[in-house]
């Protein structure tokens, strides 16, 4: 998908999103249940033999203008050591899941920040200049990808393109590891 003048060129990238989280929704209601858009919601909606298949369908956003990559970024409180104090940390990623549209007639959606989880468990920070996909994801040592409860919510108009991951069930949100993060001080 590119970028190009028009409603039409303008809403494609919020259409998509709009069909992920439909799909999402029927697959979780679901009994049982090539990298494109289009290939990882037909696999996300495929009935499965055992009734676990896949919930989420990851997506990276690129920005209008400059093409780049959308980084999104989120605060949250980490303990720190046994003292019963907290500190505040950041995560950065360029990986999301669609929770849910603020306003089903504007293109406002809940994203929630998605963490490449390594073979060992631990969530890599950026590598690089942290600019790029890439740059979050090591070699090919990523398994899965981490749940963190971080939304922030964002206007998909401002996209003009979108690249969807295969379909996968992210870790839950009680497995967010705060300490294997990378770049901690």
């Amino acid at each position: 998908m590119g970028c190009g003048k028009g409603k039409d060129f303008d809403a494609c990238v919020c259409e998509t999103v709009r069909k992920i989280v439909r799909a999402q929704d029927e697959a979780a209601d679901m009994d049982g249940c090539n990298s494109s858009c289009k290939n990882s919601l037909r696999e996300l909606l495929s009935p499965t033999g055992n009734g676990n298949g896949p919930t989420t369908i990851p997506f990276a956003l690129y920005c209008k203008g400059d093409c780049e990559p959308f980084i999104g970024s989120g605060i949250f409180k980490s303990p720190v050591g046994g003292s019963g104090m907290t500190a505040l940390r950041c995560v950065e990623t360029p990986i999301f899941r669609a929770k849910k549209f603020v306003d089903e007639d504007e293109c406002c959606v809940q994203l929630e920040l998605l963490l490449p989880v390594t073979m060992g468990g631990s969530t890599p920070g950026p590598s690089g200049k942290g600019n790029k996909i890439c740059d979050f994801f090591p070699g090919n040592s990523i398994r899965n990808l981490q749940a963190t409860g971080i939304c922030l919510t964002v206007d998909l108009a401002c996209f003009c393109g979108i690249l969807c991951l295969d379909p996968v069930t992210p870790l839950p949100v009680s497995e967010f590891n705060m300490n294997d993060l990378k770049n901690e001080e």
